[in-house]
């Protein structure tokens, strides 16, 4: 029998599914809810359990750990009689990394200490390559004593993790990450056209522009999507609009100046607008080559 904590895993989509797999394979037991079949299928077949309801899933678990698209997900499998605080045991620590406001990070730890569950906000950076190769940057927010619980845990998940402050500090810095990523990700994809337009090889650009200080792990990552027009969902759109929304949202509230975030903030809005939405956040491409005349 393993001492390892017994683990509850709601939501299996592009991030969950390769997470809580990690999971499985750093010898951990897994059991997991979502709403897709199939999901749950390829859970069991990396030999995880598939639960039939959350209230299934987290009644026996020493850990409960949440990977949903945003705000209202996070309070629909958390409240109400089916959720997860009426079900998961007293004592429960409940690490959620979803994307989400800082103020529904708050409420939810606020809500589950009532029912004697401890809470981690812990979302996540580095998209469905680093959830695959398990080298994610994880922000959380909370007590230290939780964190250093759920560390080992983290450590089969990610590469840097970091206690960043109180309840919603995790997601706080999920939003400053997003913004960066946002505004990395148009720069790059305003270099792209630039470059093509004069008539320099693409490909030898790229990789000498990341040898330098215009490198980043965006440009790494994303370069293939560049060059061959590859948009297949990493990172969708449709979630960065909504992170937009939670930075530009967070940064009115303290009096933070975001003048080029809420550019790209529009930009995003706008490729989500022209039908977008469901392609990988390197598709902000296809929004300056809109601008620049070209037929995309």
């Amino acid at each position: 029998m393993s001492n390892l904590p017994t683990i509850a895993w709601i939501g299996l989509g592009i991030m969950g599914s390769p997470m809580s797999e990690n999971l499985i394979k750093a010898g951990y037991s897994v059991t997991g809810f979502t709403l897709e079949r199939d999901k749950l299928d390829r859970l069991a077949a990396a030999g995880g359990t598939a639960a039939g309801s959350i209230a299934e899933a987290v009644r026996d678990a020493d850990v409960i750990v949440t990977m949903v698209p945003a705000s209202p997900q996070v309070e629909a499998i958390a409240y109400g009689e089916n959720g997860i605080l009426a079900n998961a045991r007293s004592g429960a620590l409940l690490i959620d990394m979803s994307s989400i406001t800082p103020q529904t990070s708050v409420d939810l730890a606020k809500n589950a200490a009532e029912k004697g569950i401890r809470v981690l906000d812990a979302p996540v950076s580095g998209g469905e390559a680093g959830a695959i190769e398990a080298v994610l940057s994880i922000m959380a927010g909370g007590e230290q004593a939780d964190f250093d619980e759920a560390r080992p845990l983290l450590d089969a998940l990610g590469k840097t993790i970091v206690l960043c402050g109180p309840h919603g500090s995790g997601q706080t810095v999920k939003a400053a990450n997003q913004l960066i990523v946002a505004v990395n990700i148009q720069a790059c994809a305003e270099a792209v056209v630039f470059l093509e337009r004069s008539g320099v090889d693409l490909a030898a650009a790229l990789d000498v522009l990341n040898g330098g200080l215009a490198g980043s792990t965006v440009l790494t990552r994303k370069k293939d999507n560049f060059l061959n027009r590859d948009f297949k969902p990493g990172f969708r759109i449709d979630l960065h609009h909504k992170d937009m929304g939670i930075v530009t949202d967070a940064a009115r509230d303290v009096g933070a100046a975001l003048p080029v975030g809420a550019v790209v903030a529009q930009l995003v809005a706008s490729l989500r607008a022209q039908g977008d939405g469901g392609l990988d956040h390197s598709a902000l491409l296809r929004s300056v080559e809109r601008l620049s005349g070209t037929e995309v």
